[in-house]
């Protein structure tokens, strides 16, 4: 069991004695979400929760066999000794021991707390065929102040930090593990009980357009999509591009790291550069690998940057990860392109769920999101942590399609598709010094199915930060600008 797991379930060991006085104090929450489930699950169906707690949630849908699953076994002890004809597990969301199917399945409040969201929904496989449903409720991220509020005010149950996901994350998360939605909604405007107002709020104002935006809950229904089997996913050839500069301590943790996908898989890396020995460590992993990872070196050069602008000196792009991410994809040999900082701040390991979700069809342009689970301490210092969320904004308006990280490192993309947004890169410019802005708004000018996989974002462990952020901030802004004028007005 990992550090995090063991935290978490010591936290709600902790919190187990307590979570009856809690429920007692916000009864009227608890109340509406036993009403939604109830309207959701017919009585006497095999139901199974998972992340149960204290079981009254499983218990108040009333079903023919139901087992609720759960951690912290303090909290289980309590549920056995409450609902005795109910039967509860100790067992983990992320690698359950339990292998039947279920009518339906629950997972309340769970998707805040566990580690990987993506694993989560993968095991869910084991407990579903393709008659069981889903159910998943969550908070609307908007609420987090006022949460975040009422927990040090005393009114609500302490819980360690939240995944916050927009029903997109979820959604995707689900289509990622060949689960389609089949029904989604909002629920409660006000969780507080006030006699006559709750029920009229609840009941006649919660489901209008706009507010219904605001409600506290948001529920998704799913089921497994019968068509679509990992099996049938097809192997394309890989090539990881790792753009490096002064990254010599990362460069043998990158090359163990990276795992091998689909057909073949090549790792290039592309110096720009280095003075700290990050070439010489390259050229060792090459013979030290050799014959068993396919791995090669380029190098991004002053004279080369120079040499391919002789005729437009004013438009010659500074050495920079963008220049480096061309210069990879031009000499990749795989069908499926990927980019990976070479600072390994997204986790090599993760790689395959953005193989996966681009060789089953699910996106045509596949997306890092590093601002779903939480970060390590230091990871993203504040000021770029709002300027992603600034963009994110912008962008989703712009390019008109959902996107919560658009400076995230990791994107992949077929070859063929890469080739027809370099054919059309004239039409936006090349003012990117990272390349994220430019190859976003060529995959939304091809009409690309843009899909975000949730990425763990961990602290630097070597090197310098590249980014500066003021200057490379105008320089975003002002792609941004050029965005809005291409997009939006320029038809």
């Amino acid at each position: 069991m990992d550090s995090s797991l063991k935290k978490k379930q010591f936290l709600f060991d902790q919190l187990s004695s307590a979570r009856g006085r809690w429920r007692a104090q916000n009864w009227y929450y608890y109340h509406k979400l036993e009403r939604l489930m109830v309207s959701l699950i017919p009585p006497g169906r095999k139901v199974l929760e998972v992340g149960c707690g204290t079981g009254e949630l499983l218990a108040g849908v009333a079903p023919g066999e139901g087992i609720g699953i759960d951690f912290s076994k303090k909290m289980l002890d309590i549920a056995a000794k409450q609902f005795q004809d109910l039967k509860f597990v100790c067992d983990n969301a992320e690698c359950l021991q339990m292998h039947e199917p279920f009518d339906y399945v629950i997972l309340s409040d769970l998707l805040g707390e566990v580690s990987d969201v993506w694993q989560v929904m993968h095991e869910l496989h084991k407990v579903t065929d393709p008659n069981s449903r889903v159910i998943i409720t969550y908070y609307n991220y908007l609420w987090e102040p006022l949460l975040k509020a009422g927990e040090r005010l005393g009114m609500k149950m302490p819980q360690d930090y939240q995944n916050w996901l927009s029903p997109s994350d979820m959604a995707y998360a689900l289509s990622q593990n060949s689960f389609e939605v089949v029904k989604r909604g909002t629920y409660l405007l006000l969780p507080i009980y006030v006699p006559v107002i709750s029920e009229m709020v609840n009941r006649y104002l919660a489901p209008l357009p706009f507010l219904q935006r605001l409600c506290m809950v948001q529920y998704l229904v799913a089921k497994r999509q019968t068509s679509c089997k990992t099996e049938t996913i097809p192997h394309y050839r890989v090539s990881v591009i790792v753009p490096c500069r002064n990254e010599r301590e990362n460069i043998e943790n990158a090359v163990e790291r990276i795992p091998m996908m689909g057909a073949d898989t090549e790792i290039i890396f592309v110096d720009g550069e280095s003075t700290d020995g990050t070439v010489e460590k390259i050229e060792e992993m090459i013979s030290k690998y050799e014959g068993v990872k396919h791995i090669r070196l380029i190098h991004q050069t002053s004279e080369e940057a120079r040499a391919s602008s002789e005729h437009r000196p004013d438009k010659m792009l500074p050495l920079g990860k963008g220049d480096a991410v061309r210069k990879g994809f031009e000499a990749a040999t795989g069908e499926v392109l990927m980019i990976l900082d070479a600072d390994l701040t997204v986790p090599p390991e993760e790689l395959p769920r953005f193989y996966h979700a681009i060789a089953s069809g699910k996106g045509e342009f596949i997306n890092g999101s590093r601002l779903v689970y939480q970060m390590e301490k230091e990871a993203m210092r504040t000021l770029n942590l709002l300027g992603n969320k600034f963009f994110s904004i912008v962008f989703s308006w712009l390019l008109g399609q959902p996107i919560k990280d658009t400076l995230c490192g990791t994107k992949v993309l077929f070859r063929r598709d890469y080739e027809k947004i370099k054919s059309n890169r004239f039409f936006f410019g090349e003012l990117d010094p990272f390349g994220d802005f430019d190859l976003l708004f060529g995959a939304a000018k091809r009409n690309l199915k843009i899909v975000e996989v949730p990425v763990h974002y961990r602290m630097r462990t070597y090197g310098d930060v590249k980014i500066e952020r003021f200057k490379h901030g105008f320089k975003l802004l002002r792609m941004s600008l050029i965005g809005l004028w291409k997009l939006k007005f320029f038809k």
